[in-house]
C-alpha cells in the first residue's frame, strides 16, 4: 500500500500534497557529529513518503503503512506520544516550541528506508513531516536551519541524544554529491560523489543485527566524549588536533575514555583525508580510510558486532578498496567500495562469509547518492 493508498482509506479524501525525504549513508565520519566535528553523508535513494492534507487548527493525526491504528494528538509536551508516532509529534512540538504557527494536518507515512538498519530512517520521517508542515503553514524557515529543528524533536521530544548528522543529510544532500559538512558551524560543501563515471559503486550490506539509539550505549559514548572534552578543556573533541592527541591522551587517566577520544580525533581528520582525495578525483584512494576508520569504531569506540565485522572482512577479502560500519553502530550496515563489475562477486563473498556464521542472511544493493527532502 502506497502513502496514496493509505490516506484515501484512512481519510476518505485525496491528499493535498507528497513530500518525501531520504535515508543516508554515511561515507565516514562516525559520532564525530555531536562533538562538533566533520561528517560525510550522502543520501539515499530510499525515502519516506507523506501524503499530506491541512486539518483544523492544532488537531494532527498520523497513520503508517507499517502500523495498524492511526494516532491522534493536539499541542503535546515531550514524552506524551510515544513510539513511531513521537517522531511526528516531536516535529510538530519543535517548530511550535521554535515560535511557529504549525498548521493541523493529517498524514499518511510510507517508508522504503529500512528500519532498524542504521539508514537514518526516522531522519527521514521526521524531514519529511517537517519539509510538508513547512510547505502547508508557507513557514519562514531556511534550509540551513531546518535539520536543527528536526534534531531537536529527536533529542528532546524522543529523547534519542543522536547528533546532526541524519537530520542534515535527510535535509540538506544533493543527487550525485556527498555533504561535507562541519557540525560546529552547520556550513556545507557538496562534493562530487558520481562513482558510476569512475567504474565504482558503494555496495550497502544490511547486516540485519537491527540496532537501537534510544539505549545506554550511545548515550554512553556521548557522554564519555563530552566528559573528556571538560577534562581537557575545550568546547568539544573537534578542538583536539592528530597532532595535539598524543598531549591530550596524556591527560586522561581513564583508558576507555582515551579510547573514545583516540577515535573522534582521528576520525575527524579521516573525514578530511577523504574530502581532499575526493576533491582530488582520488575516489579509490580513499579505501584504505573506509577501513582504518571501521578499525577504529571497532577498537577504539566498540560500537560494531560481529555481522559487521565479518561483513567488512569478507568484502575486503573480494577486492573492495575499503569497508566500514556506516551509521551509530551495535547493528546495521556495512559499505564497502568496490569495483562496479565485481558487485555480485562481492555479495556472494559476504553472503558465504554469513552462511559459515550460521548469521542471519544480509540484504545488499548497490547506493547512488540522491536528493534531499522535496515536495513531489
Amino acid at each position: 500500500m502506497t502513502a496514496a493508498d493509505l490516506f484515501r482509506k484512512q481519510f476518505d479524501s485525496e491528499p493535498a500534497g507528497f513530500w518525501a525525504a531520504p535515508g543516508r549513508v554515511n561515507l565516514i565520519g562516525e559520532h564525530t557529529d555531536y562533538n562538533d566535528g566533520f561528517v560525510l553523508p550522502f543520501a539515499l535513494p530510499q525515502r519516506t513518503i507523506a501524503a499530506v492534507s491541512p486539518a483544523p487548527a492544532g488537531e494532527w493525526t498520523v497513520c503508517s503503512t507499517v502500523e495498524d491504528e492511526p494516532v491522534s494528538f493536539g499541542p503535546t509536551e515531550p514524552g506524551d506520544v510515544s513510539g513511531w508516532a513521537g517522531y511526528v509529534a516531536g516535529i510538530v512540538w519543535s517548530l511550535r516550541d521554535a515560535g511557529f504557527d504549525v498548521p493541523g494536518a493529517r498524514i499518511a507515512i510510507d517508508s522504503e528506508v529500512p528500519v532498524g538498519s542504521g539508514l537514518s530512517s526516522s531522519a527521514a520521517l521526521e524531514s519529511s513531516v517537517l519539509t510538508a508542515l513547512i510547505d502547508l503553514g508557507d513557514l519562514d524557515i531556511p534550509l540551513e536551519r531546518r535539520p536543527a529543528l528536526a534534531q531537536r524533536a529527536e533529542n528532546v521530544y524522543v529523547g534519542a541524544p543522536t547528533g546532526i548528522l541524519d537530520q542534515s543529510a535527510s535535509i540538506r544532500c544533493q543527487e550525485g554529491r556527498a555533504l561535507f559538512l562541519d557540525c560546529r558551524t552547520y556550513e556545507v560543501d557538496q562534493i562530487p560523489f558520481d562513482l558510476a563515471a569512475e567504474g565504482l559503486a558503494i555496495l550497502v550490506i544490511n547486516s540485519n543485527a537491527p540496532h537501537q539509539h534510544v539505549d545506554g550505549e550511545y548515550g554512553a559514548r556521548r557522554k564519555s566524549c563530552e566528559e573528556a572534552a571538560h577534562i581537557l578543556g575545550v568546547p568539544a573533541l573537534r578542538d583536539i588536533s592528530v597532532d595535539g592527541l598524543a598531549d591530550a591522551l596524556g591527560k586522561l587517566d581513564d583508558d576507555v575514555m582515551r579510547r573514545r577520544v583516540r577515535h573522534i580525533v582521528t576520525e575527524n581528520q579521516r573525514v578530511l583525508d577523504t574530502v581532499e582525495l575526493l576533491r582530488a578525483g582520488r575516489t579509490r584512494d580513499i579505501g584504505p580510510l573506509l577501513t582504518a576508520s571501521h578499525a577504529s569504531m571497532r577498537d577504539d569506540f566498540e560500537i560494531t558486532v560481529p555481522q559487521v565485522d565479518i561483513a567488512v572482512e569478507s568484502a575486503l577479502s573480494a577486492g573492495a578498496y575499503g569497508a566500514r560500519m556506516t551509521g551509530g553502530g551495535f547493528g546495521g550496515c556495512v559499505l564497502a567500495l568496490i569495483d562496479a563489475a565485481r558487485a555480485d562477486e562481492t555479495v556472494a563473498a559476504v553472503e558465504a562469509a554469513y552462511a559459515g556464521a550460521s548469521f542471519t542472511a544480509p540484504t545488499c544493493w548497490i547506493a547512488t547518492a540522491g536528493p534531499g527532502a522535496t515536495r513531489l
